[in-house]
């Protein structure tokens, strides 16, 4: 084969084209110049799509965050770790949406206005919210201020458990009505109603001046053991130096299994200063969970989710609260389904990107196996008219052996000469474009040579024949 084509090269080369046809060397070095363009094209379309791909699947998704109220240490956790996402580049960062309290944050989730909200889990939260992480544990403190001096009668009766808060009136930290549903729910279950007691709200700035003047007889605050509002609340009420007397939920456990909501809880001794309580005081808690819509990525949440824990460490240095971060209950009668991704990060089975993407990358390998398929073919349909005109001009090659073996003239051989050599270039250049296989090319080649001993025996047969007498001359009378 490669002496073959070497034959035919050789004998390609001694040929003189003229500059108008379109199939001589010059055209043939622009379609190959073209054919390498529009390979690197293809590389640098192939570059493009895979650049493109990596940036959607790589680029910072922004979830914002409905938090409040504004100042509490919900807010200022979720801002730390908004700067914390930030800081180290996460693939997912927050913007924070201040609220004025957890019920409108849980109505910014059902109404779409945010992607992730900071919620009481005691709230009839909507359809669309999900667990992602348990921000904190929330304890109900329920205390009576130190008697008055030269109390008598009824109202200075000492209160010393939740059944003579009958017919009091009862002072409620923070102006969230979730605080005197539970409120509710606890005298209830000692069978006060109701018309049997009063309820005063407070807000949860400037306690102190609020309840100057106000004759109340107990109080009751909901936040963490550690929380400020709560022990700050608690200072106020003091009277003389005098200790405030904790009244205990002794029916948490009966309140626990009548609403999901809620648990069993105790505030330790010494929680709140001092010796206040004295003594290990049993109550009822809940958790303020992060939730996010229903909606929301798997992908996404479980980031979200793998981000908040490698990060809470860091936070922690800047805000206690952040060392209450819990992953969310993953079971499927908790009292707050888990998000999908969340749950497939806690129980360690959050997809490898080959276990997302393996039915994805295994369907586009098809599909360019195919495309490949389609290609080759579509190209060989392409080429199937300038293969049959190869093959047409093969077959006049065969044609003109027997036309130069009876020439009568080395004209008609140099004629025949110049069209063989037009179909040997015709036959390369279709070589080269791959219209034809090495086999025809070689059975070309057999063709030529037969033509080429035909044109040299004619020749030399004319050039052994005398010449033809030349024919006189007539001439015509006037």
């Amino acid at each position: 084969m490669n002496e073959t084509l070497r034959g035919l090269m050789a004998r390609a080369t001694d040929i003189e084209r003229p500059a108008s046809d379109p199939s001589g060397p010059q055209s043939s070095g622009v379609r190959r110049i073209a054919s390498v363009f529009i390979i690197l094209a293809g590389l640098l379309a192939v570059m493009a799509a895979g650049t493109a791909a990596f940036y959607f699947t790589n680029r910072p998704v922004t979830l914002k965050v409905a938090v409040g109220p504004p100042n509490s240490d919900d807010l200022k956790v979720v801002q730390a770790l908004a700067q914390a996402f930030a800081r180290e580049r996460n693939y997912i960062r927050l913007r924070v949406v201040p609220v004025e309290g957890t019920t409108q944050a849980a109505a910014n989730i059902a109404n779409g206005g945010a992607d992730l909200a900071i919620v009481r889990g005691d709230l009839d939260l909507p359809k669309e919210a999900m667990a992602v992480a348990t921000l904190r544990k929330n304890v109900a403190v329920l205390w009576v201020p130190p008697r008055a001096k030269g109390a008598k009668g009824a109202k200075g009766k000492p209160i010393k458990k939740i059944t003579d808060l009958a017919g009091k009136k009862i002072g409620v930290i923070g102006r969230t009505q979730a605080n005197v549903k539970l409120l509710g729910i606890i005298l209830d279950q000692y069978g006060l109603k109701p018309d049997k007691y009063q309820v005063v709200q407070f807000p949860t700035q400037g306690f102190a001046d609020a309840i100057k003047g106000q004759t109340l007889d107990a109080f009751m605050a909901v936040g963490p053991l550690s929380s400020r509002i709560t022990a700050d609340a608690i200072n106020a009420t003091a009277r003389d130096g005098a200790s405030p007397t904790f009244l205990a939920i002794d029916a948490a456990d009966a309140i626990d299994q009548k609403y999901p909501a809620y648990e069993a809880a105790e505030i330790p001794e010494g929680s709140y200063g001092n010796d206040k309580p004295d003594d290990a005081i049993k109550t009822i808690g809940f958790n303020h969970h992060i939730v996010a819509r229903k909606a929301l990525p798997e992908t996404t949440v479980a980031a979200f989710t793998r981000q908040l824990f490698s990060v809470r460490q860091s936070v922690l240095t800047e805000h206690a609260h952040a060392a209450k971060l819990e992953a969310p209950d993953t079971d499927k009668d908790a009292s707050i389904t888990a998000h999908p991704g969340a749950a497939a990060y806690v129980d360690g089975e959050e997809k490898t990107f080959l276990e997302k993407y393996s039915d994805f990358i295994w369907f586009g390998l098809m599909g360019l196996s195919v495309l490949g398929s389609a290609g080759a073919w579509f190209a060989g349909y392409m080429k199937k008219d300038e293969r049959i005109s190869n093959s047409s001009r093969r077959e006049r090659l065969l044609e003109m052996i027997a036309v130069a073996r009876k020439a009568n003239a080395s004209e008609e051989l140099d004629e025949l000469q110049i069209e063989a050599d037009d179909i040997m270039r015709d036959t390369l250049n279709c070589f080269e474009h791959g219209t034809i296989e090495e086999g025809t090319l070689t059975a070309f080649n057999i063709a030529l040579e037969q033509f080429h001993n035909a044109v040299a025996d004619r020749k030399l047969l004319l050039m052994s024949m005398p010449p033809s007498p030349a024919r006189p001359s007539v001439q015509l009378r006037a």
